[in-house]
């Protein structure tokens, strides 16, 4: 069995985030896919982001008609701080061996991924796929592919090494970082919150069910 472990904050959750995992589930042949709020997250200030409570409900809404899809409430079951190491090795321990997984995560969040608590030990636990989009480029110039493999030799291992017959950084002892391209969307869940606090409407980014909601609980204004 394959599956796929998607985290994030979801502040809010956005067409994006489903179109991406969507790409994903079908470029890797996943089962199932997890996607994961966040409960703290520890990197963000708790300015500007929702109830956790309200992220998982509006990320259940979106995901609601999706059935290889499911929703975990992982990190809100868990006290402190919600570290992904520690998801990482709950989902290892309750599905054991017999299932393969792997850990979905944004360009942008995995060019930080240095902050993370032991985030050395994630690249020893289970396969990354880094989701990019098309014609991003960096400060810095370099494309995607490039930025990640540049990241992973500088803060990892100097041992990893782009395959592009397998489109994956490679290593001998440590686990691969898969580096995929998702549909393109062009607002962020940042430029959502503005809108809300704004007037304006969001019906074009999110899923209708989730604008309700949105609307219903006052959130984000």
């Amino acid at each position: 069995m394959r599956v796929g472990l998607f985290g994030g904050t979801f502040n809010p959750v956005h067409i994006g985030h489903i179109k991406a995992s969507l790409d994903i589930k079908k470029e890797y042949s996943f089962d199932r896919v997890y996607i994961i709020p966040a409960a703290i997250p520890p990197h963000k200030k708790p300015v500007g982001i929702a109830d956790a409570s309200h992220r998982l409900e509006m990320t259940r809404i979106a995901f609601d008609t999706y059935p290889d899809f499911s929703v975990s409430d992982v990190e809100l079951k868990r006290n402190g701080p919600s570290y992904t190491i520690d998801t990482v090795k709950q989902f290892m321990l309750e599905m054991g061996d017999h299932t393969e997984l792997y850990f979905i995560i944004g360009i942008d969040a995995f060019l930080e991924i240095d902050t993370w608590e032991s985030y050395r030990n994630i690249f020893d636990m289970l396969p990354l796929i880094v989701m990019t989009r098309p014609g991003k480029w960096h400060n810095s110039g370099m494309s995607d592919v490039e930025a990640v493999e540049r990241y992973l030799i500088n803060e990892i291992s100097d041992k990893y090494e782009f395959s592009s017959s397998e489109q994956c950084c490679v290593h001998k002892k440590k686990q691969p970082v898969f580096i995929s391209e998702v549909t393109p969307f062009d607002i962020s869940a940042t430029e959502i919150r503005k809108c809300i606090k704004e007037g304006k409407e969001i019906r074009d980014f999110v899923p209708a069910e989730v604008d309700a909601y949105i609307k219903k609980k006052g959130l984000y204004l």
